[in-house]
Parts: C-alpha cells; structure tokens; sequence
C-alpha cells in the first residue's frame, strides 16, 4: 500500500435519535401549531376543500369544460350550497327565537317537577335529619358580615351620582361610540366570513396548481424515491377523498332521516335540527349525542309530558346505531386505516390546539400522518401508534402470550385465527412458528428455565383446549382411498409429503394401524419439541389414526431398549431446531431402524422450513428416514399414506 494515501476513514453506525431531540422537535411542531393556528386553520380548510373539490373537478374537466371554468364552477357551487344551508339556518332559528316565550312555561314547570323529584327529597331528607338539633354548638349562626338591621345590602350608587370613569380611563360615552358598537356586533360576522373568503380563495388556487404542488411535494420530500412518494401522494388523496366524500354522503343521510323523524314525531323546526345533526356528526363518537341534546330539549319544552322526549331519544339512538353500526361498515368498513384509540385520542390533541374546528379536523389530519408513516420508513411510528394494523404478527402474538403464560389470552387469540383457517394451518402458519421464536430464544439463552416451563404448560393447556376442535380443511371426500399413494421404494431417496388431503376410509383402518399408539410421535432434544409433537398427536388422532407421544430421554442410548414399540406401525420425529447438524438425528434413526418393527417407516418432520436438511438430497440419504417434512398438515398426509399402503398390502394378502 502506497504511503502517500490517506487514511481510510471510518465511518460511524447511524444512531437513533436521542430523547431529548425527539421531545424538543415535538414541542415545536406543537407550538407553531398553536400559536399559527390564525393561518394554520384556514390553509387546512382550504387544502382539505381541494382534496373534497378535486372529483367534481376533474368530472367537469371530463364534459369538455376548461381547467379555469371548472374550478371556478365547482367552488361557484360549493359556496353557493353553503350560502343556502346558512340562509335556511338562520331562518330557523329566527322562528324559533320567535316561539321561546310560549316553551319557557312549560319547560320550566318540568324542570321544577324534576328538581323536586331530585334536590327536593334530599333537602326535606335532610331538614328530617337536622330538625332535632338545629344548633349542634348551642349557639345560633352569625348573621352574614353586611347584613343591617332589616335591609338589604345596597349595590347601586346612590342616586344623583354619575358614573365615573372606567378601569382603564375610557367614559361610558366612548364605549357608546358607533366604531365601537360597529366592532362589537360586527365582528363577530365578519371574522368568520373572512375565514370563509380565505379558504375559498386558497381552495381556487389549490384546484388550479394541483398538478405543481403535488411535484413541488415530490421534489421536496422523496425526489430520489419518485415511485414511493408518488404511491404515498396517491394513497394519501385517495383515503381523504374516499372519507370525506363518504362521511358526506352518509352524514346528508343522517340529517335527512332524522329530519323526517322529527317532523313525524312532532317536533318543531326539524329542518333545522336536520342540518345540525349532519353537520355535529362530522366531530367522532360524540357528535351525534350532542346534535341530540337541542330537539330532546325542545321536545321537553313544547309537550306536559314526557312522550316526545323519548320518542327523540329513540329516533337518534336507532338511527345513529344502524348507521355506525351497519351502513358505514357495509360501505367503507374501517378503510380511514385509523385505530379507535387514536381517533380519540387525535380529537382531544386537536381540539386543544385548534379549538371546535380541530375536532373536526382530528380525524382527516390523523389520517394524514398515518399515510406519512406508512410510507417513510423513519416516521413508520405513526402507523403503528395511529393506525388500525395489527402492531404485532399472529405469530409474534402467539409468543408473546406464551411467554407470558396467559393461556385465557392464547385460547382467545386462536379461536379468532381459526375462524378463518383450519386447526392444522393454524399449528403450521402460527403456533409452530411461534415456538420456532421460543426455541431460538432458548438457543440464544436468553429465556431461563422457568420461562421455558411456563412456555411449555402454556403450550400444554392451548392444544388441550382445541382438542374439541375438528380439522375441516384438512378432512377429504369419501372414497379417496385410491388417491392415497404408496412409499417410495427402498432404493428411492426419501419424499416430501404433499398436502393433507386424504383420511383413513370408512371401512376403518388396516389391523396393523388398529392398536393403541400405531404412530410412536417422539420429541427431538429441544426444550420445546415435545409441544410441536403434541400438536401431531392432537392432529393424527383427529383423522383417525392412533398415536402416544414419548420425549427425547425414551430413545436415548440408555433408555431406548426398554421402548415399548409393540404395535407401533410408525414413528414421527419432531424438531423445532436442529441448527443444521443432523449428527444426533442420524443416530437417533440407527437406533429406532434397530428397535422398531420391520419395515415401519419413519418420517422426520424439520419445523423450520429452512433448514438445509430439507433441500439436500445426500444429508437425507445419509440419514435414513423415509419421509421429510416441513408441516404438520404433510406429517398427516405421510401418515394417512403409510396406512393406505398398508392397507392394500392387508386386502391382496387376503385375495
């Protein structure tokens, strides 16, 4: 090597982000939040109309209309429906303004009857209690600090004095001015019609610059990566499209149901309350509870009775559970891809920043974040803290309830997978390879013994409880006993099974496979084969064949000669890991080909599907066994096929 070359650098392993940096970029992001909300809010509303405006667009650009008059046409009408919708709300209002007086009597007589229901029979209680000692100390209480003899405290200055100046030096006639007056009643107006102006301002300009900002996005985000930030964009317009246009559709029909049913019931002004309520529904969980409080409580006011009040109650309770419960299921189901917990937990976060239209917002804006961390692998974090994907695989909750030796959770947890697979895939897909994450764990001596144990009784009471349990799948047509192949001849490498897809037949099994414990199932030397071989005995007894477990000590070179193996048709060996050394294996075939019967086949089934025993002809010509297998449900089909060829050499002995 040349010494005038540099020294080559090295380079440092990536760290990840510390705590604190993580919390200071938190709180940051959290205070531009807050206090930028003045432009924040509005260029949301805007961007998020774009995305409600952008089908309408484009259906208009379709019909031949232009990119201009297509947008303008789309916000044209949109304004002018909510003009619409805001002119029938005040006009609602107004009239009911009108009718408060005639309500006020008869609502007050039910909150007085109500009081008195309530309040009133635990004041008479406890003025029962004290009425024996009125003065517990014998003395009477001491009259209030201001009292005078007989009257009243005076709160009004005395008559023929002018009112001073106030607090901060302005006079009572300053106040009364008509810039003052204008900026106390129209204020309120005309900000919120402003935030309208902006919005729909920023909305045109959205529409008409969409293709440019969506590759200003690309550029400034993922320009290296153009597939997974274009596929990202896509996914994450697409689900806000799809949500707001279906909790659009599916809120105009809430109000539209629940406005007729009010007009049925009786109660007044149900345009009104129809609007209400579709617009409240748009808040999560709460917003159809409190676009029900106003009507309940004018159905109160206007009837002696309490006959409307219920039938409102009823109305909104029936509607909004056929509509979460039934309509949007069938319609887009959980496709937003957001869990409950974060919904909720989003509403109170954004509704404390951004105030009501946070509430509103929390949803659409979680929804985005999700896309974000489903899409870039360093925010990924926000799927799994926001999203409805499961954090963990089956198999991962699988061991995670054994280890923890929760069977009640593990049952649980099976019962919801078998529902959709059989009990054998359920073993092979999840339980085997859950324990394959137990067995190297083990390996790695990272689990102690109790831990092992715990595993392995949890594992224990699991396969019991499913013993009730039948194999569907797996269960063949009758009459497939022609399907059933023989073994490979005795100068043939040995055969991987195929799927289990044949029984014994009903006229029963062969005598040789007749006796208790035909299959001898025998654990390997792991901690945990002897649960991976329960399975295999649960499994073969379900399709008929008899079968006992012994552990790995029975074989051993000291306890294999008392090995009761009489009536034993054959053996199946269990590994969960072997590690690629098939030393101890090929031993342990000598010593079963020595103690079994003559011409019992034995089948070793290698859990790990890559293990390299599985794919290497001459390591399993070398040791010896007739059948290799990577699943329980091929162990069944081995087994199934031994006892058919058995059987056809029992019928032509007979012949």
């Amino acid at each position: 090597m040349d010494s005038s070359e540099p020294p080559a650098r090295t380079i440092a392993s990536a760290q990840p982000p510390e705590a604190s940096k993580v919390v200071t970029l938190f709180v940051m992001v959290v205070a531009i939040l807050y206090f930028g909300k003045e432009v924040l809010v509005p260029v949301t509303l805007a961007l998020l109309l774009a995305f409600v405006l952008a089908p309408l667009v484009t259906l208009l650009r379709q019909l031949q209309f232009g990119k201009v008059p297509s947008v303008l046409v789309g916000v044209i009408l949109t304004l002018g429906l909510i003009l619409v919708i805001g002119g029938v709300i005040g006009s609602q209002i107004a009239e009911l303004t009108g009718n408060i007086p005639q309500y006020a009597a008869t609502l007050e007589a039910k909150v007085t009857s109500v009081r008195n229901y309530t309040i009133g029979r635990l004041s008479h209680l406890a003025d029962s209690v004290s009425i024996h000692n009125p003065h517990p100390t014998g003395k009477p209480p001491p009259p209030p600090a201001n009292a005078s003899s007989g009257s009243l405290p005076s709160i009004l200055p005395p008559l023929g004095v002018s009112p001073g100046p106030t607090s901060n030096g302005v006079s009572a006639a300053t106040t009364n001015s008509p810039l003052s007056i204008a900026e106390k009643y129209l204020g309120p107006v005309l900000s919120p019609l402003a935030t309208l102006g902006i919005v729909f301002v920023v909305a045109v300009f959205a529409l008409l610059q969409r293709e440019d900002l969506r590759d200003r996005l690309i550029r400034l985000v993922g320009s290296d990566d153009l597939h997974r930030t274009t596929v990202a964009i896509d996914d994450g317009a697409r689900r806000l499209s799809r949500y707001f246009i279906t909790q659009l559709c599916i809120n105009t029909l809430f109000g539209v149901v629940v406005g007729i049913g009010l007009l049925l019931i009786g109660v007044p002004n149900p345009v009104l309350w129809g609007i209400l309520s579709a617009l409240l529904r748009f808040v999560p969980y709460v917003g159809s509870l409190l676009s029900a409080v106003l009507p309940m409580g004018l159905a109160a006011a206007i009837e002696p009775g309490w006959s409307m009040v219920l039938w409102t109650l009823g109305l909104y309770v029936v509607v909004e559970g056929i509509t979460g419960q039934v309509i949007e299921p069938m319609v887009y189901g959980h496709a937003t891809g957001l869990s409950p917990f974060s919904v909720v937990v989003a509403a109170i976060f954004w509704s404390w920043v951004w105030g009501p239209i946070g509430l509103i917002l929390s949803t659409p804006l979680t929804l985005c974040l999700v896309v974000i961390g489903r899409h870039v692998e360093r925010l990924a974090f926000l799927d799994v803290l926001l999203g409805d994907r499961p954090a963990l695989t089956p198999v991962e909750s699988f061991y995670q309830r054994i280890l923890a030796g929760d069977a009640d959770e593990a049952e649980d947890h099976a019962e919801t997978l078998l529902k959709q697979r059989s009990l054998s895939t359920y073993y092979d897909e999840v339980a085997l390879k859950g324990l394959q994450l137990a067995a190297n764990d083990a390996q790695r001596g990272v689990l102690e013994h109790a831990q092992l144990e715990r595993i392995k009784s949890t594992v224990k009471v699991l396969v019991n409880s499913l013993r009730a349990r039948d194999d569907e799948q797996s269960s063949p047509a009758k009459g497939d006993r022609g399907a059933i192949a023989p073994l490979a001849a005795e100068n043939d490498l040995p055969v991987n099974c195929g799927p289990a897809t044949v029984n014994p037949t009903e006229e029963g099994l062969p005598v040789a496979w007749s006796a208790e414990g035909a299959v001898l199932c025998i654990a390997g030397s792991g901690p945990l084969d002897e649960a991976a071989a329960s399975m295999l005995v649960q499994l073969l007894g379900k399709h008929g064949i008899p079968s006992r477990l012994v552990g790995y000590q029975d074989v051993s070179r000291e306890n294999v000669e008392r090995l009761d193996v009489q009536g034993v048709a054959m053996a199946c060996v269990s590994y969960l890991n072997i590690s690629g050394s098939p030393a101890n294996l090929r031993y342990l075939m000598r010593r079963l080909r020595q103690k079994l019967p003559q011409g019992a086949p034995i089948l070793v089934g290698l859990w790990p599907t890559q293990d390299s025993i599985l794919t290497d002809k001459q390591v399993q010509a070398s040791i010896g066994a007739d059948y290799f297998t990577s699943s329980l449900s091929e162990a069944v089909t081995c087994c199934v096929r031994a006892a058919g060829q058995s059987s056809k050499e029992e019928l032509r002995q007979k012949a």
